[in-house]
């Protein structure tokens, strides 16, 4: 019998700097639902620090760490170039 460990190998946490509390509160609803998608190479955890979003990976391997992260800052980055477009529109 094999026995076979779930062990996550690398780690990677970035934080990022928001305008507003309500900018941290949209990006944090935007990216919930993306967290409760697991993977069997990577595990995310979103939290907030003051006006910071931290995005905390696990993963089994460099390659889903790299490609994880990837895309988490590119949803972050598209969520608050909307965000910034919906703000200018209300002026």
């Amino acid at each position: 019998m094999v026995i076979k460990e779930n062990v996550m190998k690398t780690q990677a946490t970035v934080k990022i700097k928001v305008h507003s509390n309500q900018q941290l509160v949209s990006l944090l609803e935007a990216l919930r639902p993306e967290i409760k998608k697991s993977s069997h190479r990577s595990k995310v955890d979103l939290n907030r620090e003051g006006l910071k979003i931290v995005v905390r990976v696990e993963s089994k391997d460099t390659t889903a760490l790299r490609s994880t992260l990837n895309t988490y800052l590119r949803w972050i980055n598209s969520t608050i170039d909307s965000l910034e477009v919906l703000k200018s529109m209300d002026r």
